[in-house]
């Protein structure tokens, strides 16, 4: 493999664990001979091999499902140590000591590492739920737009009470009125559903049930 490290048994190099981990599509990985960055597993990029694979400086390795390095003339390994490790916090730790590095500048792909978490949970929560940042502004956008149609509503027969309005055109206005409470109030059921699909993992009832 292209970029590798290589040692001898006079180096003393740090210990990275693999518990006798058995990889998959999607999983996060630790590949030190390649960098000290971590990895995502694909499938074959086309689709021609049985085996996991990783892109690195815009080229594919393959390793089988116990993480040992397949060449790519091979259809088996012939390695006698696994390539790939679990993207462990004392692994991370390891390779970064291996690399010269402080761990806190040690690259990773995680998921969890590429997030901004923002908590807004209190320690007594038994629960919690991440919502896409996406998802929270739709469901915004909507209360919102609700809360605008509710406003005029209010201004409406708030004009209506006072005699501001004639009766022909407040029928009018009312009929107009109405077919937009009836489509926000869909909309905020909608909502309602999606958020009891969620609420239904958690130990909260549903809303309106």
């Amino acid at each position: 493999m292209g970029n590798s490290i290589r040692t001898t048994s006079k180096t003393a190099t740090p210990t990275l664990t693999t518990n006798q981990a058995i990889f998959a599509i999607g999983d996060v990985v630790l590949c030190p001979s390649l960098s000290d960055q971590s990895f995502e597993l694909t499938a074959d990029p086309y689709g021609e091999r049985d085996k996991l694979a990783l892109t690195y400086d815009g080229s594919h390795f393959y390793y089988d499902a116990q993480g040992y390095f397949v060449k790519a003339s091979d259809t088996e390994t012939d390695d006698y140590q696994p390539s790939l490790f679990p993207d462990t916090q004392a692994n991370r730790q390891a390779i970064a000591t291996l690399y010269g590095l402080p761990s806190k500048t040690l690259n990773s792909t995680s998921k969890s590492n590429q997030r901004k978490i923002i908590d807004t949970t209190d320690a007594s929560d038994s629960d919690v739920v991440l919502l896409e940042p996406s998802k929270l502004s739709n469901n915004a956008c909507e209360v919102h737009g609700a809360a605008e149609v509710l406003d005029d509503i209010s201004s409406l027969l708030g004009l209506i009470y006072r005699g501001k309005i004639d009766q022909e055109n407040a029928k009018s206005l009312a009929r107009l009125t109405q077919v937009a409470a009836d489509t926000w109030s869909e909309i905020l059921y909608t909502q309602v559903d999606k958020m009891n699909e969620i609420l239904a993992l958690t130990s909260f009832n549903k809303v309106g049930e």
